[in-house]
């Protein structure tokens, strides 16, 4: 009596396993992802290809990981380090064109976020949920004096990345923040569908990986939960042996705000936010509502002429940072 009695109370839970790893078996990463349209990435390349590479250094993290960092010390007197994150799949590369400009106002570093980079050890994944939050308390721990302002600024999926940063258990040790064009979450009315055609998510993997680390189960959260859809221009260029294709499930929770992002955005310093009008993977107009009703710390920027991933080369970008940095001793 009593085993029929475990085994009914096993039945439920049994099920609920059974659900979880169905989901997962369910959707599997497709081979090759088709690229999105080139328009977004060709802007980009055009406002990058005259640009001069800034130098690689190297950066030891707490686990003993060694990620590429571009630096440039400040020409001024006492100026704030400012740290810039990359979107998702690039590298600190995509910021070469904005640091000798913004040298001239801060400390400036970019790094190369764990699993990502040309020299990314476990490509798209980190080791544990918020593992990028305590990369960047390392960075802040490297790089920044006694004293000095830290300014966290990041593009796409590295501004919501800063957002998850700010709110979390390190948060209290940046000033200000500085978002181009950030991802808030997947169902904010910010989104255009799949970030317009930017992005792949493996719906039914991502929620039988929820099931399982809602009752404590991680050890398949290095699965593959999205992928990138690069046009083959990139994907045959000189970047390639650099791009990340897809986040493991660990590494996308890490990427991004929280589930209550309006509550990560509510917990925001003051910051400027920069967007361009013509942008295809979020809605420019979108933000400043939607922030607004949990924060007034903001100030909101949307430049005519630009698109997403052309945005961080706009001239107005770069006016609107250096006033950002110049007022951040207030």
């Amino acid at each position: 009596m009593v085993k029929l009695i475990l085994i009914f109370l096993a039945l439920p839970v049994i099920g609920f396993f059974a659900l979880a790893l169905g989901l997962i078996l369910s959707q599997k990463p497709l081979a090759i992802l088709a690229g999105m349209p080139e328009g977004e990435f060709q802007a980009a390349a055009t406002a990058t290809s005259h640009m001069t590479p800034v130098a690689v250094s190297k950066a030891r993290l707490r686990d003993g990981l060694e990620v590429d960092v571009r630096h440039l010390p400040a020409d001024g007197k006492d100026p704030p380090l400012l740290i810039l994150l990359h979107g998702s799949g690039w590298y600190g590369q995509q910021f070469d064109a904005l640091l000798p400009a913004l040298a001239k106002h801060a400390d400036v570093i970019a790094p190369d976020l764990r699993g990502h980079g040309p020299q990314a050890k476990l490509r798209g994944d980190v080791a544990y949920i918020g593992q990028l939050e305590d990369d960047i308390a390392d960075l802040i721990d490297l790089y920044a004096r006694p004293e000095q302002k830290i300014i966290l600024a990041g593009h796409s999926s590295g501004g919501g990345l800063a957002i998850r940063f700010l709110a979390g258990v390190h948060g209290h040790r940046v000033t200000s923040a500085i978002l181009l064009a950030p991802f808030l979450k997947y169902n904010a009315p910010t989104m255009r569908p799949n970030a317009g055609g930017w992005s792949r998510p493996l719906v039914r993997r991502f929620i039988g990986l929820s099931l399982l680390n809602a009752f404590g189960v991680t050890a398949l959260n290095h699965l593959t939960v999205l992928q990138f859809a690069f046009p083959d221009f990139v994907l045959g260029g000189a970047h390639k042996i650099a791009l990340t294709r897809a986040y493991s499930y660990r590494m996308n929770l890490s990427y991004e705000p929280r589930r209550d992002y309006l509550a990560d955005i509510a917990a925001l310093p003051r910051f400027d936010l920069i967007v361009g009008q013509d942008d295809k993977f979020f809605i420019a107009d979108a933000f400043k509502p939607l922030m607004r009703s949990v924060t007034d710390k903001g100030q909101y920027h949307i430049i005519q002429t630009r698109g997403h991933l052309n945005l961080p080369y706009a001239p107005e970008t770069l006016q609107i940072i250096k006033r950002h940095l110049n007022t951040g001793s207030r």
